[in-house]
């Protein structure tokens, strides 16, 4: 699947290649909570711990080339698996034993906390979303059931262009589907695929997400300027999908992506806010629940997971390991724990501009005045206690 010359570009920038085409890389947020510095949004958002995530793919190639990724386009792309299937145990065992060894120089660190690098010694989750299409890999199932069977939880994102392999897909903590654009032409400047069907093979898959059991999520990357409106459209696209969950996420300007799209293509996190803000009211089934500010990402939820009053977004991780290692059917309702912290705090990333910036920014329309609930220098670390 690589050159031997991507596959050098590619270690050079601290990708661990495994195998094949299985590649691990350490997530910036990973580093961040062994630092002390608390963790990504899928803490705050489902309680993960950051610093026991392993964040890798199981297939560098994809099937589109998106205008906001990170990937170049010399990366690997096609339409069908051409290649060899790697050994699932074997992708396993070396992506642990790669993860760890990008991890190893934290165990010297003066800054590293010294718990949290201890407890990064065991992983705990998985998210199966570096690059390219890791649901592709003809054998994902069997990985799947790996990672099941040492309880390691599972967050697999696709871009659904092949909705077969997610009608068959087996049972994964939470499933998420990338949703670029609600309209053809639109998603086909966006995403450039390969596949002619693109459209079709959405919506196919927004059907088959539907019919799962567990938890699900669609994603939408906003790029400023492009896939910014069309709120009913989406909308739309969402019920279709009916996801549990939907994460409203900014294209961040960085790697290649800058090379096609420019800085104003990134959204203010405000922006983000005030884009959701219209989305929710077309989608009575929901609620915003939650931000994660650093990653200029809103998320939403059925309204299903409000319990007496009280959200219930966070995961009970030995409860979904107990359900899929049973061979029972189970739900996405059978594994929530209350949501620690919830709502919008009214801040962003216009707290951080110049006063220049700020004053242009606070003359656009719908600048969010929502009521602070959200202390956003709470430490997520503080969610667990330090000890």
């Amino acid at each position: 699947m690589l050159t031997p010359a991507a596959k050098a570009e590619l270690e050079k920038q601290q990708y661990r290649i495994v195998g094949s085409h299985s590649a691990v890389k350490t997530c910036g947020w990973t580093k961040n909570m062994i630092n002390g510095q608390g963790g990504c949004y899928k803490l705050k958002f489902y309680g993960i711990m950051s610093n026991q995530c392993m964040q890798m793919t199981t297939s560098i190639s994809c099937a589109n080339r998106c205008t906001f990724c990170w990937r170049g386009y010399k990366a690997p792309v096609s339409k069908d698996w051409k290649w060899d299937v790697d050994d699932p145990q074997m992708i396993f065992e070396k992506s642990v034993e790669a993860h760890h060894g990008l991890l190893v120089g934290f165990g010297g660190s003066a800054k590293a906390n010294k718990a949290a690098f201890k407890k990064s010694k065991e992983v705990k989750h998985v998210a199966l979303s570096l690059t390219g299409e890791p649901i592709a890999y003809p054998r994902i199932n069997e990985l799947l059931d790996r990672f099941n069977k040492e309880e390691i939880s599972t967050f697999l994102v696709t871009n659904a262009q092949f909705p077969e392999q997610i009608r068959d897909l087996k049972p994964v903590t939470q499933l998420y589907i990338s949703l670029d654009a609600p309209e053809k032409e639109l998603l086909k400047e966006v995403d450039v695929p390969l596949f002619a069907d693109y459209w079709e093979r959405l919506n196919q898959s927004l059907e088959y997400l539907a019919q799962k059991k567990q938890r699900t999520c669609i994603r939408l990357t906003i790029v400023k300027g492009i896939n910014d409106s069309m709120h009913r459209n989406y909308a739309e696209m969402i019920r279709k999908g009916n996801s549990d969950f939907i994460e409203v996420k900014s294209y961040m300007h960085v790697g290649p992506s800058t090379q096609r799209l420019t800085r104003e293509n990134m959204p203010l996190h405000e922006e983000i806010v005030v884009f959701s803000q219209e989305l929710v009211k077309h989608l009575p089934d929901y609620e915003i629940v939650s931000e994660h500010i650093p990653s200029r990402v809103v998320m939403f939820a059925k309204k299903k997971f409000k319990r007496d009053g009280v959200w219930h977004t966070w995961i009970d991780f030995p409860k979904y390991d107990e359900l899929v290692n049973s061979g029972a059917e189970f739900t996405a309702d059978d594994y929530c724990l209350k949501t620690p912290q919830v709502g919008l705090s009214g801040k962003g990333t216009i707290d951080r501009m110049s006063e220049q910036g700020r004053e242009k920014f606070l003359k656009m329309k719908n600048t969010p005045s929502e009521e602070v609930f959200v202390d956003e220098k709470t430490q997520e670390l503080d969610f667990y206690g330090k000890e």
